[in-house]
């Protein structure tokens, strides 16, 4: 339980929320200008497609140094301290001159959101088992609100200048603002350390990965393989495959968004209500069924409303996964979290390649595949006992 100090939980709460809006705006602002930095660059689509590997292989590298740093100084100030770093990526982003430089500064862009998200996640945790109350798909729900407020920020400024470092000072102010939200509520003393009371710490070691850290890396990395395909490939198999028209075909993707944020604001009850096993079985179960069913039947409506169970179904699986992987230390959370971060970058990979190999319904047909693995390795995988409070 919160002692004396402990700030209260809606207090908390919010400051949580405000990390994860500001990793959401910070991604979204960056990667919406990749037209004028691409322009501005000289770059051809190959670079792009490096540029953006680059950043994924940053986070994906930063296991070792999350879990340590993680360990060392807490999540508290290890987030805030990420966050800093973010937000002198975005400025330096802004006058970058050549390629070679961009490169390295999207690679740390990638590293400091992977100390910054498995922080975050790890406050989040904390939050949860501080005050006996769900909160975690709430959380990652203002991450997608994020993203949202970084593409309407993008959409408002480019009608008044298009200038990029214009663009990225205005989005700089917000995003320290959100940091000065989030800093006075943080929770101290969350490092995510092994629940269990006879554990051995090992300070600036990593320890090896238990079978279960294991299956909660499978269960992330396939649930992230299931988000990132639909938000890559869902667009242009409305349109090559369903034959949607160019106003139809975008649709796939706002009901994937839509769907996944009204379910990530929703989750906690469900998790308070069924446990977050069954949550994330019945969840991943309805995405691969409702895909599979879509993919069969075809046409616009039928794809429709696949895509919507995908994004209904997918909702709760990484929140669920991040609370599990917390409560088994902070090396299982890193790594956990850098699974989750390769699945996001290879699953539209993955796509492609069957897509080029054979025909793009069979690579949606992995996707179906994917969310399938993760309802297989829910039985196995330690989920919180407890049954807490749903949040306000």
């Amino acid at each position: 339980m919160p002692g004396p100090a402990t700030p209260s939980f809606q207090r908390a709460k919010w400051s949580i929320a405000a990390l994860f809006c500001f990793l959401g705006f910070q991604y979204g602002t960056w990667v919406s200008r990749l037209p004028a930095l691409k322009s501005r660059l000289d770059l051809g689509a190959g670079e792009v497609g490096l540029l953006l590997m680059a950043c994924g292989a940053g986070a994906a590298a930063s296991f070792p140094l999350v879990a340590v740093l993680t360990r060392r100084i807490g999540s508290r100030r290890l987030s805030l301290l990420s966050a800093l770093g973010l937000a002198g990526v975005l400025a330096a982003l802004s006058v970058v001159p050549d390629y070679p430089l961009a490169l390295l500064a999207v690679c740390a862009d990638g590293i400091a959101v992977g100390c910054l998200n498995v922080a975050m996640n790890a406050q989040g945790a904390a939050l949860e088992k501080a005050y006996d109350r769900t909160a975690m798909s709430q959380l990652h729900a203002t991450f997608s609100a994020g993203l949202l407020a970084a593409a309407l920020l993008t959409s408002g400024v480019t009608t008044v200048t298009g200038s990029v470092p214009a663009h990225f000072t205005v989005a700089g102010a917000l995003l320290l603002l959100l940091l000065l939200c989030s800093r006075t509520g943080l929770l101290a003393g969350t490092d995510a350390a092994p629940s269990a009371p006879d554990a051995p710490k090992r300070r600036g070691r990593l320890t090896l990965p238990t079978g279960a850290t294991l299956l909660m890396g499978c269960a992330m990395a396939f649930g992230t393989i299931t988000e990132g395909a639909m938000n890559d490939w869902s667009t242009l198999y409305m349109k090559d495959v369903v034959e949607a028209s160019a106003t139809v075909a975008p649709l796939g993707i706002a009901v994937v968004s839509v769907m996944m944020l009204l379910a990530r604001v929703c989750a906690d009850r469900w998790r308070t209500r069924w446990g977050d096993g069954r949550v994330v079985l019945a969840g991943s179960a309805v995405a691969a069924a409702g895909l599979a069913l879509a993919l069969l039947a075809g046409g616009v409506v039928p794809t429709l409303l696949g895509f919507a169970c995908v994004g209904l179904g997918a909702a709760a699986v990484t929140p669920c996964v991040y609370v599990a992987a917390a409560g088994a230390g902070s090396d299982a959370l890193a790594l956990v979290a850098a699974m989750g971060t390769t699945g996001l970058l290879g699953g539209p990979a993955l796509i492609g390649f069957v897509a080029g190999a054979a025909n793009l319904t069979l690579g949606m047909a992995t996707v179906a595949a994917s969310a399938l693995v993760v309802t297989l390795t829910t039985r196995w995988i330690p989920w919180p006992a407890r049954t807490p409070v749903p949040a306000d």
